[in-house]
């Protein structure tokens, strides 16, 4: 068996590639939109793409399950739990096949245990991880946004990003009952999140790439809480205000609707800055904090370009407001805007 994390740093958001040597078939789960990575990856490892999945549907990137399921006409998998609101509405119109607790899938020697573990979102499910050619117990679980490292996903994005109503303290509980799920499995069971250091799909993340269940049963908070009331309280507490793309970017990978991809316009000159500000223009300053501080034009707004860029950009902007980037180089602001 063959496992492969691709980490994207401005997302803070992993994709896994997983494949059997055997038969060189593969599977690629929670794909963002960067789709000729994958592609890439998988002739490097003369491996054929067979598969393409989802853990849920995403709220804080843009999913590139269909465009790598039609580049490389694999099979589409997708949760088939959620029920009519939360369900993906191009699953027919792709010919998915909607998987749904206890099915398996075969990638070779390596089969893949759909797990049902809601609460973050409810049609979420993991995927357990068996190398056949090995033995017959499960060495993992791709865990999408249900555990993290040190944390486990946040159950109040529907209701807080959403917008549905009194959500929250019903998906705490289904949390904790996912997170119950896992009481059989042995300490050794490898965890692969979805997620890491500065996601917002967390309010804890730790910045290591991987971790076992049993690590998580000695540290993180989540499976210490002792009862399920403790457990809701404990979760719901402290969450951050969660940026507000992601009430957007929920419907789009839901209904499945490509968006328009940014390009640059033409480079402003300084004194042009004022007029766009006036025009309605988030003028977005990307340099250095303390380069912001020293000079800067008011009206401006300051988010250094770091990893955590897009998180900020989608907390503090309006996602249809077009805007102009002062940057300190071309490059710098190509990068911002990508």
């Amino acid at each position: 068996m063959l496992l492969e994390r691709y980490y994207d740093d401005a997302l803070a958001q992993a994709t896994y590639l997983i494949g059997c040597e055997r038969t060189r078939d593969a599977i690629i789960i929670d794909p963002n939109r960067e789709v000729r990575r994958y592609i890439t990856a998988a002739a490097a490892h003369r491996l054929r793409i067979r598969f393409v999945a989802e853990t849920h549907i995403h709220a804080d990137f843009v999913s590139g399950s269909r465009e790598l399921t039609r580049e490389t006409r694999a099979s589409l998998l997708l949760s088939g739990h959620g029920g009519p609101e939360w369900s993906y509405e191009y699953a027919e119109s792709d010919s998915a096949r909607l998987v749904r607790d206890g099915e398996t899938i075969d990638v070779g020697s390596v089969r893949l245990t759909v797990v049902h573990t809601p609460g973050h979102t409810p049609e979420h499910i993991s995927f357990l991880v068996t190398d056949t050619a090995v033995g017959d117990r499960p060495m993992g679980m791709i865990t999408g946004d249900f555990v993290f490292v040190g944390d486990v996903g946040r159950p109040d994005l529907l209701e807080k990003a959403a917008k549905v109503k009194g959500s929250m303290e019903g998906a705490a509980r289904q949390l904790y009952a996912s997170i119950q799920k896992l009481a059989p499995f042995p300490d050794y069971m490898q965890l692969w999140p979805g997620h890491g250091a500065g996601s917002a799909c967390g309010k804890a993340l730790g910045a290591v790439p991987q971790t076992t269940l049993g690590y998580e049963r000695l540290y993180n908070p989540a499976f210490q809480q002792t009862s399920e009331a403790a457990f809701v309280q404990w979760v719901l507490a402290d969450q951050p205000e969660p940026p507000r793309y992601f009430a957007r970017m929920k419907a789009l990978n839901r209904t499945g609707q490509r968006i328009n991809e940014v390009t640059a316009r033409d480079a402003m000159r300084a004194k042009d800055v004022e007029e766009a500000l006036a025009r309605g223009l988030a003028v977005v300053d990307i340099r250095r904090s303390s380069e912001f501080a020293r000079e800067h034009i008011p009206g401006t707004i300051n988010i250094p370009m770091s990893k955590s860029f897009i998180t900020y950009a989608g907390t503090v902007l309006d996602y249809d407001q077009p805007l102009a980037i002062i940057a300190r180089s071309f490059d710098e602001a190509h990068r911002a805007i990508a």
